[in-house]
């Protein structure tokens, strides 16, 4: 299982191409920065982690569907960054607060992990990866929130967890892969940013815990 050194280190770790491993998980054609003269959004999230009987686990949640961006979508807890915000991390803290109830003076911070550009809405999003002691009890808005999902990190290291499909967007076929998590796909930013956690870990942990099982 997957201790609470084992991530630390991952997210600590340089020396790391970023690109390759969010690349992985990403659909083809994605663009990585906008177009010239366009000036993104910007957005923090949160990957939110705690420890549990079977390693350290990763919270995500499905959005409602009466929210006007991604309806329905699963994705980390977090949002547009607002001028009052000291930081993008702390944009994630404050919207995970808002979202599952979870604030921030339970949760350490462990560090960033690289930005990512999502054309779509021209955001660029600023993941930070957190910790908590012990297992949080979640008080989800329900505006915002539809579903709680929560999962042990060792999922990302099972093949069996990934498949990839065609989809058509406005036209044009895109190879889409994702994450198989809690019977929901995971796809787009969110793989990648979970393809790049991924990554990480496989560069830090033993080679036996890298078999699948």
């Amino acid at each position: 299982m997957i201790s609470f050194e084992m991530l630390q280190n991952a997210v600590r770790l340089t020396d790391f191409d970023v690109v390759a491993a969010q690349n992985r998980m990403a659909p083809l054609r994605r663009e990585l920065r906008p177009a010239e003269g366009v000036t993104p959004r910007q957005a923090g999230v949160l990957l939110l982690t705690f420890p549990a009987a079977d390693g350290m686990q990763l919270v995500l949640t499905r959005r409602t569907e009466q929210l006007r961006a991604h309806s329905g979508q699963i994705s980390f807890p977090g949002g547009r960054h607002s001028p009052e915000d000291e930081s993008l991390t702390a944009t994630a803290l404050r919207e995970t607060c808002e979202e599952l109830g979870v604030c921030n003076d339970e949760v350490h911070i462990l560090g960033p992990l690289s930005t990512i550009y999502v054309p779509p809405s021209n955001f660029e999003v600023h993941p930070t990866v957190g910790a908590l002691n012990g297992v949080p009890i979640f008080r989800p808005n329900p505006h915002e929130v539809a579903e709680v999902l929560t999962f042990p990190l060792s999922l990302l290291l099972d093949d069996r967890a990934k498949a990839a499909e065609e989809w058509d967007f406005q036209g044009t076929i895109y190879s889409v892969p994702f994450y198989w998590i809690n019977g929901h796909k995971v796809w787009g930013a969110t793989a990648a940013m979970l393809s790049e956690l991924e990554g990480r870990l496989r560069a830090v942990l033993p080679p036996e815990m890298l078999l699948n099982p």
